[in-house]
């Protein structure tokens, strides 16, 4: 039985059940992070050194970073799966736009939303919300002229890729964000994504 260590509210920990229900993969899931706790802790530490969520256990196998469960679980439990095809070249047309959420949307959108929802409006550091605003429209504007030219962000139907925005997505679209741009193909992109009910049930509740 694979274990899934971190809480709902999470948006890397949703990447991950919103895989493990679209695979159909039985699993436990365990709370953890934020008020739940268990991260500072010696045995979460083996599993996670970096002491936040998700982490996940199959077998004597411990791993941390979401992207990188995803890739485990396609590989390992999903062979020949249009998520995440063996074939490498099929694999290296989906791995960029993996990482180009890592490292080009998970900074300025984890500003905007920490801001504007986890933090109380007289603590709000509005010059740091306004500059990730700013760099929110540009990342999201580059995803929305892509798919202007295709339905899905790596490749023309659904893979892994579309997990690691889609669950950041839901919240850019859905927040007040002052200044934001409007980008209708990722509207539209989003809309699909909504025709899942694994995105819907996982992914796409209250922003909290």
């Amino acid at each position: 039985m694979l274990t899934l260590w971190g809480r709902t509210t999470s948006s890397n920990v949703m990447k991950v059940i919103w895989l493990l229900e679209e695979m159909g993969l039985p699993y436990e899931r365990i709370d953890a992070g934020l008020s739940f706790g268990r991260t500072a802790t010696p045995e979460y530490r083996a599993m996670n050194p970096l002491g936040v969520v998700p982490s996940l256990v199959d077998g004597d196998l411990a791993m941390f970073e979401s992207n990188a469960i995803l890739r485990y679980l396609c590989t390992a439990y999903g062979q020949n799966s249009l998520l995440f095809p063996d074939d490498a070249r099929a694999r290296a047309r989906i791995d960029p736009w993996m990482d180009f959420q890592q490292t080009a949307v998970s900074r300025p959108q984890a500003v905007v939303f920490q801001g504007l929802v986890r933090i109380a409006p007289e603590k709000r550091d509005w010059t740091a919300i306004h500059a990730a605003i700013a760099d929110g429209n540009k990342i999201w504007g580059i995803l929305n002229d892509r798919l202007g030219r295709q339905d899905y962000v790596a490749v023309d139907h659904f893979t892994i890729a579309d997990i690691t925005f889609g669950v950041h997505v839901h919240r850019w679209l859905n927040l007040d964000i002052p200044g934001k741009i409007e980008q209708p193909n990722l509207s539209r992109w989003y809309d699909r994504l909504l025709t899942r009910p694994a995105y819907r049930a996982h992914v796409a509740g209250p922003l909290s």
